[in-house]
């Protein structure tokens, strides 16, 4: 059960969190020399045919929540590009010298317009990229954005509070190794087994702040699971944050240095295996992103915990008892499970495993509509009425199955449908996929 008051109070710090932001001070040269600088240096082959090869169709409209939320053509996806696709055709392109004759150069109040747009408007879904008949990864382009605007010090002040945070003392939102402990010692007192630095273990167990904080129940029903299987296993103290800032705010060098406590840690005990939250970036963050310090892909498997049961039971290893006949279940696929990582039948595996009437949405699986929390925008303030706008395409899309429950795998999902439900009374019971499964364990063990 979610602490309703601890909820409040973890939404009133949203609303406080720009103001513990320390801003570089920097001219509007500096900051327009520091953005351009990133843009040329990202701006590879790759990104170089995407930026144009944009046919100015407007599929990408049709497949974007926060497009079809509002109605105003600002938000069209490609448009998200268009600062970078100037620096592009000026500086680097075939024809630079000839486009620097009509395309005018970018300026600081240009990048200030942007913020919003590749912040507030975009989560990076991909589903936009999923429909353009040019194959544009237009999600890609965004991040790049993201990273040009952070380094020239203009990322979101909600976004560069908690990243300066991260990077300064280690924790998020003040969480850190003792409130890790603490709730440790909470979940070891309801008789659950949850060990910590432990020297050696198989599988490493990675958790976020928002579990520490509210979702205690998610991180009890993981280590029930784990514990279930008899698996070797531990939580770390010195890498335990799965969220990563650097990757929301744009700052790459803190993305590095977030994902590296984890690596570090799960060397030191020769995990195997690393089961991350349900924690959508925190997927991409590591799986995708994560290298050792020489460029080495991992020497470990990284799963998402819906991918980790969902595979537990598709082997047998893991089998659950059938719930209540009559649920009606429907799932929301986090963009960066399903959509950028291909997380698609193992949380279906699961569901079905419950028993349930399982229904699926319309569309679903990779084209399944994002919830417009992700990629940070949770935290904006002044994004909440364009991520509810994007939501109502959402609530609209579950209520048409039919369903009384809707299952989450990512606890920025969760965050985003329970502030919307608070705002319209939305009776839907919103599920965390990992706690329904340890609530139906065979014998509902506790250790």
């Amino acid at each position: 059960m979610i602490d309703q008051a601890v909820f409040k109070q973890f939404q009133e710090a949203i609303r406080h969190l720009g103001e513990m932001a320390r801003p570089e001070k920097l001219t509007d040269a500096e900051r327009l020399s520091r953005a351009k600088a990133v843009m040329r240096l990202k701006t590879d082959r790759a990104l170089a045919m995407d930026l144009e090869a944009c046919v100015n169709c407007g599929y990408c409209s049709e497949a974007c929540h926060f497009y079809q939320g509002t109605q105003d053509p600002q938000y069209t996806p490609t448009r998200k590009l268009d600062l970078l696709r100037r620096v592009h055709l000026r500086e680097s392109s075939a024809f630079a010298p000839i486009h620097r004759l009509f395309t005018r150069d970018i300026t600081v109040d240009d990048l200030q317009e942007w913020q919003a747009l590749v912040y507030d408007t975009c989560t990076e879904c991909g589903r936009c990229s999923m429909v353009c008949p040019m194959g544009i990864n237009i999600a890609r382009g965004v991040n790049v954005m993201r990273e040009a605007l952070s380094e020239a010090g203009l990322a979101p002040l909600e976004l560069m509070a908690v990243a300066q945070e991260q990077a300064g003392r280690g924790t998020v939102f003040g969480v850190g190794p003792a409130e890790l402990e603490k709730t440790v010692q909470a979940l070891r007192a309801q008789g659950i087994t949850i060990p910590l630095d432990e020297p050696k273990a198989d599988v490493m167990l990675v958790t976020t702040v928002i579990d520490v904080l509210l979702f205690q129940d998610a991180l009890a029903a993981t280590g029930r699971i784990l514990n279930h299987l008899g698996l070797s296993w531990t939580l770390r103290s010195a890498g335990f944050e799965a969220a990563n800032f650097g990757l929301l705010s744009g700052n790459e060098s803190l993305q590095k240095a977030a994902s590296k406590r984890l690596i570090d840690e799960a060397l030191a005990i020769g995990a195997r295996t690393v089961i991350l939250p349900e924690c959508g970036h925190a997927y991409p963050a590591l799986r995708w992103e994560g290298r050792l310090d020489n460029g080495d892909p991992l020497p470990f498997e990284v799963l998402a915990v819906s991918e980790f049961v969902g595979r537990e039971i598709q082997c047998g290893r893991l089998q659950i008892k059938p719930g209540k006949a009559g649920q009606k279940f429907t799932y929301h696929d986090a963009c960066k499970l399903a959509r950028h990582g291909g997380v698609i039948d193992e949380p279906r595996v699961a569901i079905r495993a419950l028993g349930v009437d399982f229904r699926e949405t319309a569309p679903t699986a990779e084209l399944n509509w994002c919830c417009g929390g992700g990629a940070g925008t949770f935290l904006i303030n002044r994004a909440e009425p364009l991520r509810h706008a994007a939501w109502e395409i959402k609530r609209e899309q579950i209520e048409a199955t039919g369903a009384d429950t809707v299952v989450v795998s990512c606890a920025s999902c969760r965050l985003n449908f329970m502030e919307a439900a608070e705002i319209d009374q939305w009776p839907t019971r919103i599920a965390s996929l990992v706690e329904l499964v340890a609530e139906q364990l065979p014998s509902n063990p506790t250790h």
